[in-house]
């Protein structure tokens, strides 16, 4: 390879991250993420002590829930800030961000993407609406998670008599990112990656900072003889590390999946979803997507909907998309989430965004943890945890209409159906319709300004926002509103014009 960069260890490319560097990763739940250089700089720090006071900067979560991912760095002198767009896959940098024992961020996916690029380009930062009224406005937390984290890093403009935010810009020291193969030169291409995400911005970055940018391969090829396959060029690469295969699955539940890279395909043959009140709510949200509709589907119990589609044969009607970069196809689930089977397209992650960001989505179909009487939603805070946003705030903001899915109460409910009726067997020990929610991530005023049409799926009832706050609009046959919903909210909803939901929503086994 000509220049500084080199063929190296694990192991000896990670002994030249320096302390307090600024450390940027690429990679989406399981994929993408570099395995062996996260793992080499846990087993550097625990033998030599160092790098040490990194701050660690990613746009999205990446990890098992476990051991793997990000997790690798979760120990205390190794980082001392984190920057994150989502927590949960990483449980073990979340208990150091609540144990008030790192500096803790979480900024929105898609505003860390872009901050990549502003980063390479050395400007200012992400100028953007996206975040305003939640708890990233600094208005209300700046995106702090703890009373250790004091220092501002986005601020509110005022831009011909509109609000913006600025997130701010700032040096990335080490780009650590994964590729299929490199070439004799550097040259990174992902033809076995099942996204592209942010691998170019992330080593731009690093080298326009005079830092180093560390790439992680299944193997060495000579030539890349195509240029337009080079995701990455060889003259921002400094060290290139082969990887165990171990260390360098497709995804964390998948060693190599064919159908994650491959545009034409047999899809499975879906087979009757089996009742319960995850299928229910899937049932309902796909009823709101309509023929020619570009689609995201959030992560939890918006993943219902893709094997709706499925089995209603509905997934050729309408586009889903992934804000990973997937663009048609059958979104994945679980571990794989961030992937599609036989997607049509895979683009990068930040242009992916820009699309979002532009009102490119008709409808976005999420997850939701709270809802408030004025239609605000936390995603992120639960059960003394805090997951974070990843790309929901870009998301829930800039679709044209917004499907949350949730169960009605949380904590052990149980519902069956006979005769068409359905009925709670066991009710769910917390509520989810709160007075008030813990975080705001979505600002339910705000989106009656922009116009959006949002609505509220539960198992037994569907709500509308409107300008005077939640109206329950939809319930399931054999439930009674004055013994099954008012009772178990916290706030009085709107009652007018309510129908019945479809009994198509209740079939299945």
């Amino acid at each position: 390879m000509r220049g500084a960069a080199r063929i190296a260890s694990a192991a000896e490319a990670v002994a030249a991250i320096p302390a307090g560097a600024t450390v940027a990763v690429g990679g989406f739940v399981g994929a993408g993420h570099p395995e062996a250089l996260t793992a080499a700089i846990e087993r550097q720090f625990l033998a030599h002590g160092t790098p040490r006071d990194l701050t660690l900067v990613y746009a999205a979560g990446q990890g098992d829930r476990g051991e793997r991912g990000l997790n690798h760095l979760a120990h205390r002198g190794l980082v001392k800030r984190v920057i994150g767009g989502h927590w949960n896959l990483a449980p073990k940098l979340g208990r150091l961000a609540l144990a008030n024992e790192i500096e803790a961020y979480n900024f929105p996916q898609g505003v860390i993407c872009g901050l990549f690029r502003e980063i390479a380009a050395r400007r200012p930062g992400v100028i953007t609406q996206v975040g305003l009224h939640t708890f990233v406005d600094p208005e209300h937390d700046g995106g702090r998670l703890n009373a250790r984290t004091t220092e501002p890093l986005v601020e509110r403009l005022l831009l011909d008599g509109t609000p913006w935010l600025r997130y701010r810009s700032f040096p990335v020291h080490v780009g650590l990112i994964r590729a299929t193969c490199a070439d004799r030169r550097g040259n990174l291409a992902m033809a076995r990656e099942a996204i592209i995400g942010e691998v170019l911005p992330i080593a731009q970055a690093a080298k326009n900072h005079g830092g180093i940018v560390i790439a992680q391969v299944e193997r060495i090829v000579e030539r890349i003889e195509d240029p337009k396959q080079v995701r990455v060029p060889g003259m921002l690469v400094d060290f290139v590390v082969v990887a165990d295969p171990a260390e360098h699955p497709q995804t964390f539940g998948a060693a190599f999946n064919a159908d994650y890279v491959t545009a034409a395909g047999a899809p499975a043959v879906a087979e009757s979803l089996a009742f319960s009140e995850r299928t229910i709510i899937g049932r309902r949200a796909c009823a709101e997507i309509r023929r020619g509709d570009i689609v995201n589907l959030g992560i939890g119990l918006p993943e219902t909907v893709a094997a709706v589609a499925a089995e209603q044969g509905r997934l050729e009607e309408f586009t889903l998309t992934v804000e990973s970069g997937p663009i048609g196809g059958r979104p994945a689930s679980g571990l794989d989430f961030g992937c599609s089977r036989f997607p049509e397209a895979i683009i990068d992650q930040p242009s992916q965004f820009d699309f979002y960001d532009g009102g490119g989505l008709d409808v976005a179909i999420l997850g939701a943890v709270e809802v408030g009487s004025d239609g605000s939603v936390n995603v992120s805070t639960f059960a003394g945890r805090f997951a974070g946003v990843g790309g929901f705030v870009n998301i829930a903001q800039s679709a044209k209409r917004v499907v949350f899915c949730c169960t009605f109460r949380a904590g052990e409910l149980a519902v069956t159906h006979a005769d068409g009726r359905l009925r709670i067997d066991r009710e769910g020990r917390h509520a989810k319709f709160v007075a008030r929610p813990q975080l705001v991530c979505f600002h339910g005023p705000s989106a009656i300004a922009r116009g959006q049409q949002v609505l509220y799926v539960t198992e037994r009832a569907v709500f509308e926002l409107t300008a005077r706050g939640l109206a329950l609009r939809e319930v399931a046959p054999g439930i009674d509103p004055a013994r099954d919903i008012l009772p178990q909210m916290e706030f009085a909803p709107i009652v007018e014009d309510v129908r019945r939901m479809a009994a198509e929503c209740f079939s299945g086994h």
